[in-house]
């Protein structure tokens, strides 16, 4: 009997037995045991920890003696699910007679499709119930809403999460991008590979603390919040992070920095993050942060250089088939006519739902506006962008008007010759710009986004 028929039984057993298919850690669990690896060897393949992938192995081992009747466990699973194969193809015998009400023939078990539905299992009769396993605090994380197509990213995702177990992830892109909803997306489809998540909105009045003592009850649910020092330097997060497979996710990180200076440059009431994240980067784990923003801490990208645990992923506009979609269903007209809108709001989903409400507001004219090729910025439209232009240094704003000034885009040998800017600020002010996602550089020449320079003229009229 192949390893791959092994593994597809036991595959079949749980997904009658619970519903759901066996997940990354469940199969390599089964898999490491059917080849003779120790629960340590497992844990340490897997980045998690052995106490975890034991508990796993004993869920594991439960639902498959209740399904077959007989102890099942590590050292015999091999010879229970030779016994099986010999009682399924030699036989037809009926089995999984312990987790139904009636007696369920093998050909309601359907073992040969790729598409496998659950059979019809009463559990009248049966009084296990799959303990539970993990513990998801997503109270504040956002509905999906409508998704236009992420699949690149979402694989990105799934390999730095997934595959490489790295520890922290940063999600940027300018406000309205999608940053959030493909968070939520990705989150829906891997939720279960891992014991605890926590989801956490940053927003204005948030303090280390009471972060602190949000991620210790996920894990401790009895810990008194009052019992946290308010200086949070007793009870560490990282203890627990060291201890359980667990994602963190960070919504809003741009909230940790101060406004006016040159971007991922924290508040001092937010000092304390800086420190976890240092932790997270120089002490073993086996957990993920994921931080989504307009911005991403300052050492991180210099971190990134060295580390592969640590990614960013920068959020571009949707492809030209997803926007198509878009406009499909705003009932827009052509696309041929939309392609002006297409390239100027740059497949940004909020930018264009405004404009897209935005058009049929001007009745008769909407078509006329499109065809006439302008950039119109409506007032919601400006009111977002001034939520981000105000948190720019004024070196960077210094810099913007520069670029505005220019008719073409301009390299950085021209940018220096106008001597209008030190050459170390204009070093400086043009990487922060990038880590906003303010600027563009198409052939190392750097210019603004049409929106974001229509903005920038209009600002100063």
């Amino acid at each position: 009997m192949t390893l791959d028929e092994m593994l597809k039984l036991t595959d079949d057993l749980v997904f009658a037995k619970t519903g759901q298919h066996l997940n990354d850690l469940q199969d390599k669990v089964v898999r490491g045991t059917i080849q003779g690896e120790t629960y340590e060897k497992i844990a340490e393949d897997f980045h998690c920890n052995e106490s975890y992938v034991r508990d796993i192995g004993a869920k594991l081992w439960h639902i498959f003696s209740e399904s077959l009747g007989e102890e099942v466990n590590k050292s015999n699973l091999r010879s229970a699910m030779e016994r099986l194969q010999v009682s399924l193809f030699s036989s037809h015998s009926l089995f999984l007679s312990n987790i139904a009400q009636e007696s369920v023939q093998i050909r309601n078990i359907n073992f040969c499709e790729k598409t496998r539905q659950p059979p019809d299992i009463p559990n009248s009769n049966s009084d296990y119930q799959q303990p539970p396993t993990e513990h998801h605090e997503l109270s504040e994380m956002p509905e999906l809403g409508v998704f236009y197509d992420r699949t690149s990213e979402l694989e990105t995702l799934q390999t730095c999460i997934l595959q490489e177990h790295c520890r922290l992830i940063t999600i940027t892109g300018i406000s309205g991008i999608g940053k959030t909803q493909l968070a939520v997306k990705f989150l829906q489809e891997i939720k279960h590979n891992f014991e605890y998540i926590l989801w956490y909105n940053l927003d204005h009045a948030s303090t280390f603390t009471e972060f602190q003592a949000e991620l210790i009850e996920l894990f401790d649910p009895n810990t008194d919040s009052e019992l946290i020092p308010k200086n949070g330097k007793r009870l560490k997060p990282i203890k627990y992070l060291q201890k359980h497979r667990c994602l963190v996710v960070i919504d809003n990180i741009h909230n940790l920095f101060l406004s006016n200076q040159l971007a991922g440059q924290y508040q001092s009431e937010y000092e304390e993050f800086r420190y976890l994240f240092k932790q997270i980067e120089e002490l073993s784990h086996q957990s993920c942060f994921l931080l989504i923003g307009w911005e991403q801490p300052i050492e991180l990208a210099e971190i990134r250089s060295s580390n592969p645990k640590f990614k960013t992923l920068t959020i571009r506009g949707l492809e030209t088939t997803a926007i198509a979609e878009f406009f499909r269903e705003q009932e827009l007209g052509e696309d041929e006519k939309l392609t002006p809108i297409i390239y100027h709001y740059q497949g940004n989903p909020l930018w264009l739902n405004i404009i897209a409400n935005f058009i049929p507001e001007m009745e008769d004219f909407g078509d006329k506006i499109i065809e006439n090729n302008p950039i119109f910025l409506p007032q919601s439209l400006k009111d977002n962008l001034q939520q981000q232009f105000n948190r720019l240094s004024p070196l960077e704003k210094q810099v913007i008007l520069e670029l505005v000034q220019q008719e073409q885009p301009v390299n950085l040998a021209q940018l220096l010759i106008r001597g209008q800017i030190p050459s170390s600020d204009l070093f400086n002010a043009l990487q922060s710009l990038f880590r906003r996602c303010w600027l563009e550089k198409p052939d190392h020449f750097y210019c603004l986004s049409p929106v974001l320079r229509q903005y920038i003229i209009e600002l100063n009229h």
